[in-house]
């Protein structure tokens, strides 16, 4: 008999959690018994609301249910993380609590699996209740990353997704600080394939990507998975050089060759100016490599379990 893990990351999510719970029991109802099993695992990413009351109160109805709750908000990408360390499923799967991605799409993956994939991710073909500027940033995103990175990131996808377990065991041998799960998953490898489906309105509450934590994931991705920004840097200040150089030699002909000096000044001014900006661009760029280079050698645990429930 097979084991399906099902990992749900949930952060604030009252409002949809026991909609969430029975829709993702019934689609897995569906398997044959006499071929799976499955497991829920629900994992509190330092929730204020009632989430952490409610997992608690369905791991004591269903057996199948187990819940994760940290110590404190580390984000999605790490929730993810941990709900995948602490499966034992032949499979995993990896899907929202807020229903946008509907769970009868798992059944899909599932058939997929049984077919010799060894990742299989939603595709969307429709995203329904998102704002036109979240329609366009994640169309052009894809696209804009993997034209910088080696790693071809499957267009038009999330987080939801199917892996078996020889593909999560290569994944969760990564343990880097900064990590953009879809990137990962496709950077592994292995037998890939998609699913596509119409992505739905938020059940109910808020989003919890807001364009806050759209740009962090955005910029987690770049730079995680590609090297260009700093090739980027190298180019702008070379050109930076150049300038300066023209600019020299503009100094030395006004001064050797003309009375006229004063005229020099302006663009002496915007010279410095510029330089001075793309040195500062420059700098920035290679900061945040650096600084995530500090965070890679500090070597912290990517999350802290307070409590685990029916485990």
């Amino acid at each position: 008999m097979k084991l399906i893990s099902v990992v749900v990351p949930c952060f604030n999510e009252q409002e949809v959690f026991a909609e969430s719970y029975k829709r993702l029991s019934d689609t897995l109802a569906q398997l044959d018994p006499q071929k799976y099993t499955y497991e829920l695992i629900f994992v509190n990413d330092g929730s204020k609301d009632n989430t952490l009351q409610q997992i608690q109160a369905t791991v004591a109805a269903d057996k199948h249910v187990k819940g994760i709750n940290f110590a404190r908000n580390f984000g999605h990408q790490i929730a993810i993380t941990a709900g995948l360390d602490l499966c034992t499923g032949d499979a995993a799967v990896v899907i929202d609590a807020d229903l946008q991605d509907p769970p009868q799409v798992i059944l899909e993956m599932i058939e997929k699996w049984e077919q010799g994939f060894d990742v299989i991710y939603g595709k969307r073909r429709e995203r329904a209740g998102e704002s036109a500027f979240k329609l366009l940033t994640a169309k052009y995103f894809y696209r804009f990353i993997n034209r910088l990175s080696d790693v071809d990131i499957p267009l038009d996808t999330g987080d939801f997704r199917l892996m078996d377990r020889k593909a999560l065991d290569q994944f969760l041998s990564m343990r880097e600080t900064y990590r953009f799960v879809r990137g990962m998953v496709a950077w592994i490898g292995f037998n890939q394939t998609s699913v596509e489906y119409d992505r739905e309105s938020r059940f109910a509450g808020t989003t919890k990507y807001p364009l806050k934590k759209m740009l962090r994931l955005a910029s987690d991705a770049i730079l995680s998975f590609s090297n260009t920004p700093l090739k980027i840097a190298s180019f702008v200040g070379f050109l930076a050089s150049i300038a300066a150089f023209v600019g020299i030699l503009y100094a030395l002909y006004m001064r050797l060759f003309t009375e006229n000096f004063v005229p020099g000044w302006t663009l002496l001014m915007i010279s410095v100016l510029m330089i001075g900006g793309l040195i500062l661009i420059v700098l920035g760029i290679i900061g945040e490599y650096v600084g995530r280079i500090y965070g890679e050698i500090k070597r912290r645990p990517l999350y802290i379990i307070r409590d685990k429930f029916g485990f």
